[in-house]
């Protein structure tokens, strides 16, 4: 994903599993008259009751009904249905879903107004209210994208498989997916915020992001949400156009607070529990993750969070957020008394000129304390009111003490073997070689701590687990120590070092690699895991352990071993591979050597 915002240090930056050979064969009678744990009853309950509505069927097997779901991963057919009863009333109106494979789907509800015209860089305004049943049954509009860098690599294109969906200036909606309405049942409220650093990025960009199932199989009802991005979401106007924009570099992140307070009004009809919610997100996800735990105006919407790959320390520089401003102005050839007109400016001429500014900012600026890189680009910035201090720095806000956090990051994250397919040559000597200009004399005793850390590596997964040391994980474990360091809500960390087996293993644990583990979608992204047994076993003790986290705010659960709360003095940290296991700052003495955390 390359998120801009995790680069600088801003953000730092699932199936057939109990016996995965016999998904799809019929279970033997005397299997399916075993009395059934919870687990598998809710699993035969959304069969009924979506053979009753016309819309379920999901496959089993040897062990009872299995993870093999038809048309969710499975390799069968989905049944789905638009049947009278899934409708529910919201505070603006009554809306119209869909069931999959039992399971009620809306997608694009709108959580705001329209963000053009005189909308545009302004606090989200609340939705217009509508009288007829509005469908949702498809995607809605995300914010307007500046480029990624990776869609002209191929072999990225294979693993991500992005969709990056239609930009329009409508796209405050949300996606939710659950198993039941109107229930009574408060159900945990799984609330995905996506990557993409504060630049691009969508509810629906990647193929785990569907809810259906974390919803169909864990009970659960899961919420995705577009929000504004780059120029349009964190354009800092407030020193050229005073109090009228004074929170213009923060609509972004208060589109989230008002998803959320969407959340609180609405999700009790979707089967949710408005008073157990998890805020989730991976990469700049993450990062918006770490940001809302420091917000005022969030306190109270969420109840636990996860931080994936995506570690935010810091926000952006004021100076440096107000100079881009400027710069975009510039581009567009109006002055800071023509703010009218950027607003009433066609949403594609406003995105290229942030584009521009951009580029052109970041030549001019010069480097930062010892010649360190000043990064210019979109995000968050400490205004004093919306956001008033820094996620974690020095300290993790008093706000957030009560917030549970499980908090990780993967291996090698940007520094793996993706579009290099001579990387699997690198030897030993090539390595140190190639670390000699960075470390010095130090080289031989950062290669050494890389090969404690990780036993058994081959020279290019030692090279990214040094480079990712000192960034990713050397931030997440600083956000880790400084929450934890509250005396608060328990903090779990874990390091993911699974390795696919695609592309002749030279992914490694890359960026969005543990994903669809978490998500329990290894066959939908089968073209990323490979979709192997390994994979639907690791996939089922990941998923759970998410689950489990959301339901109590502990990842404990009889699949893994126990799994400690961090501390800075323990580091007790889950390192997840085909293995699952507990080890104490399994890493420290090469995040000593080599980290240089955004602190």
């Amino acid at each position: 994903m390359n998120d801009d915002a995790l680069q600088r240090g801003v953000g730092g930056a699932v199936h057939a599993r109990e016996n995965p050979a016999s998904a799809g064969s019929a279970a033997p009678l005397d299997v399916l008259q075993q009395p059934l744990d919870r687990r598998t009853w809710l699993k035969t309950a959304a069969v009924l009751a979506g053979g009753a509505a016309g819309s379920s069927a999901v496959a089993t097997g040897c062990a009872g009904i299995t993870h093999g779901a038809a048309g969710t991963g499975g390799g069968g057919a989905s049944l789905v249905a638009t049947p009278e009863n899934a409708v529910v009333e919201t505070t603006s109106g009554k809306v119209r879903g869909y069931t999959r494979d039992g399971i009620y789907v809306f997608k694009g509800m709108p959580y705001g107004d329209t963000t053009a015209g005189a909308n545009r860089f302004m606090p989200p305004k609340p939705v217009v209210p509508w009288t007829a049943v509005r469908p949702a049954f498809a995607w809605g509009p995300v914010s307007p994208p500046s480029p990624r860098a990776a869609w002209k690599n191929l072999e990225e294109q294979f693993l991500y498989n992005w969709d990056d969906g239609y930009p329009g200036e409508e796209m405050l909606n949300l996606n939710v997916w659950t198993p039941a309405l109107n229930d009574a049942s408060k159900r945990p409220v799984l609330f995905w915020i996506h990557g993409g650093g504060y630049t691009y990025g969508s509810s629906h960009e990647l193929p785990m992001l569907e809810g259906q199932r974390l919803a169909q199989y864990h009970d659960v009802v899961y919420v995705s949400v577009n929000h504004r991005l780059n120029v349009f979401g964190y354009l800092d106007l407030s020193q050229i156009g005073g109090e009228r924009y004074a929170t213009s570099a923060n609509v972004g992140m208060l589109d989230l607070v008002q998803a959320l307070e969407w959340v609180r009004d609405n999700i009790a009809k979707f089967g949710g529990d408005p008073g157990n919610v998890t805020i989730f997100g991976q990469s700049g996800g993450g990062s918006k993750v770490s940001t809302l735990l420091a917000m005022p105006a969030a306190r109270g919407l969420f109840h636990k969070a996860m931080v994936l790959s995506g570690p935010g320390l810091r926000q952006g520089e004021a100076e440096l957020s107000n100079r881009l401003a400027q710069a975009v102005l510039a581009e567009l050839g109006l002055s800071g008394k023509q703010l009218d007109k950027l607003q009433m400016s066609p949403w594609e001429q406003v995105l290229a000129a942030g584009l521009s500014a951009q580029q052109k900012l970041s030549c001019a600026v010069p480097p930062g304390p010892a010649g360190s890189a000043r990064r210019v680009g979109w995000s968050p910035v400490v205004d004093g009111k919306v956001i008033p201090h820094h996620p974690v720095d020095p300290v993790a806000p008093e706000i957030s003490a009560g917030i549970p956090l499980l908090i990780g990051c993967t291996f090698h994250e940007f520094d793996h073997g993706i579009n290099k397919p001579q990387a699997h040559l690198l030897t030993l000597e090539q390595l140190r070689a190639n670390l000699q200009e960075r470390f010095g004399a130090r080289t031989d005793q950062v290669i050494a701590a890389a090969q404690q850390a990780v036993p058994n590596a081959k020279p290019f997964e030692l090279a990214g687990v040094i480079a990712t040391a000192g960034r990713f994980r050397a931030n997440t474990v600083t956000l880790a120590e400084r929450k934890a360091a509250q005396n608060g809500a328990p903090v779990h960390l874990y390091w993911f070092g699974w390795k696919t087996k695609v592309l002749d293993g030279r992914p490694l644990a890359f960026h969005c690699q543990d994903m669809p583990f978490w998500f329990d979608h290894v066959e939908r992204c089968a073209q990323q895991t490979g979709g192997t047994p390994e994979a639907h076993a690791l996939a089922e003790k990941m998923s759970k352990a998410l689950v489990a986290f959301a339901r109590t705010g502990d990842p404990n659960h009889g699949g893994i071993p126990q799994w400690p709360a961090f501390t800075a003095q323990t580091g007790a940290t889950m390192v997840i591979d085909d293995v699952l296991e507990v080890k104490n700052d399994p890493d420290g003495e090469l995040r000593r050597l080599v980290a240089t955390p955004q602190a």
